[in-house]
């Protein structure tokens, strides 16, 4: 995006990266050819482009990966703004949901826009080598320029203090012990949402989604299509934690848990997870969703207890 207080002028690459959709929405822009391939390598060339063409704003849509490469060629030279489609979005240059970044990427469109206030924020991603230890934590990739909202643009990821985990471990001994008889358990990803299967004795798929019951496997990692299938069929309950630093509670990271299966298990049927620390940090004060349904996300809001500790909880609101 190239902006000033009389305009707003759209920069994209040809093709599906961003000129077809802005042509077909009959938005003025100037397109340029889309590099040949999809590799990371095309992204990145794309965002050199934007360079040279001295883009005020570089929109992007995908995840932590598709972060961490505009941020090798972009740096602090030029803004981003992301669109959350992806599996992880743990860094601070997404906007809250992809309908935020339309509202947001609409007001610095408008002709009596002021100038865009940026924030300098951490581009984070998964450590692949603490998950191959069984920890889930993020690792800090570098630094880029990011629009400032406070309810349109998200906090990047931040992990539990040492401190909560006997906390958590109590209270997935407590929630395991109330798992019911012939109930099916979809358990999403994180390590608090998997303490339950740990307090179980039962190994879990760290960053999917998995399926017990009666205390034992029925499904590890699953995809969206087999957790739809599986409810269908027999009675299912939820539980999911909350995303450290955001407040997510569908839609970062647990993607495989559908529309479909959230609106058979909310509200009775959903436990959340999560300790009193990682709650009051949250910069809203409250929790959010962003599920790709519009209308469930509107159906969800309102007030739900988090569960934080052996029969310990809190109040939150999801907006």
């Amino acid at each position: 995006v190239k902006s000033s207080n009389a305009n707003c002028e759209f920069l994209a690459p040809g093709g599906d990266m961003g000129g077809d959709i802005l042509r077909e929405l009959g938005v003025k822009h100037e397109s340029f050819p889309r590099p040949a391939d999809r590799s990371a390598q095309a992204t990145k060339s794309a965002a050199e482009e934007c360079l040279e063409r001295n883009a005020d704003l570089i929109v992007f849509a995908g995840g932590d990966g598709t972060a961490r490469d505009l941020a090798q060629v972009v740096g602090l030279d030029a803004p981003l703004l992301g669109i959350p489609c992806g599996v992880k979005m743990h860094s601070g240059a997404f906007a809250v949901t992809p309908e935020a970044a339309g509202r947001l990427l609409a007001e610095i469109a408008r002709p009596d826009a002021g100038n865009l206030e940026l924030r300098e924020t951490e581009i984070m991603d998964a450590d692949e080598a603490s998950i191959r230890e069984g920890m889930l934590s993020a690792r800090l990739y570098g630094y880029v320029l990011a629009p400032v909202h406070n309810r349109r643009i998200q906090n990047c990821k931040s992990s539990p203090r040492i401190s909560d985990e006997a906390m958590l471990d109590a209270l997935g001994e407590e929630v395991a012990s109330e798992f019911r008889p012939g109930v099916l358990y979809l358990i999403g990803p994180g390590r608090t949402a998997k303490k339950p299967m740990e307090a179980l004795g039962l190994e879990s798929t760290l960053l999917g989604v998995d399926a017990i019951r009666d205390g034992r496997t029925v499904a590890a990692d699953m995809s969206g299509r087999e957790g739809v299938e599986l409810a269908k069929i027999e009675p299912a309950h939820l539980v999911v934690g909350v995303t450290g630093g955001q407040g997510f509670v569908f839609g970062r990271g647990n993607q495989q848990i559908g529309p479909d299966v959230i609106r058979k298990c909310w509200p009775d049927q959903t436990t959340i997870l999560a300790s009193a620390d990682k709650l009051s940090r949250l910069p809203s004060a409250a929790l959010l969703a962003d599920t790709g349904d519009p209308d469930l996300d509107v159906a969800l809001q309102g007030f739900k207890a988090v569960r934080t500790g052996p029969r310990r909880s809190m109040m939150m609101s999801i907006a």
